[in-house]
């Protein structure tokens, strides 16, 4: 009689969800440590030393870092393995015109914008004065309110591929702009100036010296001053 047939292996024998998450929970551990200052730009982030103080593998130490590295967050150069981004005054001014032509168009596209986007704008601005006003967020927490609240605005022309490219724009900015924050502690002004710009495009004042379009140039503009004279990028 013939032995029993061997079942066919899976093709997803290879996946682990415990690594998965395991991985996970050391981006996001690394992540912390850098919104919080713990870790500064150009910190090498050596996956001997983190393995060691958080008790895992190299290799999953090395995933994370990729992870960190495609959120912008890290770099990695040929022979000096993984450091924590440092902005560059270039890179700044550069994503910073290209927000203005996303957020701008976001901005113009209010009075033909659905119910449903216009009320994303307000929801993702009060979470972020929420979380401001709460007085325990994290700095990674209120640094992913603030951009949701810039995306929210690209959101408004009702293309996915240009909230896309903002998504990915902001990604290139989260780590200067955390670093300004925390710095200045002007998360509170921050938010003030959002109310006026959601003030402007509620009432339907979008045009003119006075418009939200105008305002939004001026609030882009100030930004990309106050990142690269508070981080010293020039």
């Amino acid at each position: 009689m013939a032995g029993a047939s061997t079942p066919p292996k899976s093709p997803f024998t290879p996946l682990s969800v415990e690594n998965e998450s395991t991985v996970s929970r050391v981006a996001a551990q690394v992540r912390r440590a850098i919104f919080e200052g713990d870790l500064e730009s150009g910190t090498a982030l050596r996956e001997v030393a983190l393995a060691e103080a958080l008790g895992v593998s190299r290799p999953t130490v090395r995933e994370a870092l990729t992870v960190l590295v495609a959120e912008g967050l890290a770099t990695r150069e040929p022979h000096r393995g993984v450091t924590v981004a440092t902005p560059r005054a270039d890179s700044v001014r550069d994503v910073c015109r290209a927000r203005w032509v996303l957020e701008g168009a976001g901005v113009q596209a209010w009075p033909a914008a659905d119910a449903v986007r216009r009320a994303r704008v307000r929801s993702t601005l009060d979470a972020y004065t929420a979380a401001i006003r709460s007085g325990d967020a994290s700095y990674e927490e209120l640094n992913e309110r603030h951009l949701s609240f810039h995306v929210s605005l690209v959101e408004l022309t009702g293309s996915p591929r240009l909230v896309q490219m903002a998504e990915a724009l902001m990604d290139e900015l989260r780590l200067a702009l955390a670093q300004v924050e925390r710095m200045h502690r002007n998360a509170h002004d921050e938010a003030e100036s959002h109310q006026g710009l959601v003030a402007l495009l509620e009432a339907d004042r979008i045009d003119g010296p006075d418009g939200a379009h105008a305002f939004l140039r001026r609030h882009i503009d100030d930004a990309e001053v106050e990142i690269i004279e508070a981080l010293g990028l020039e």
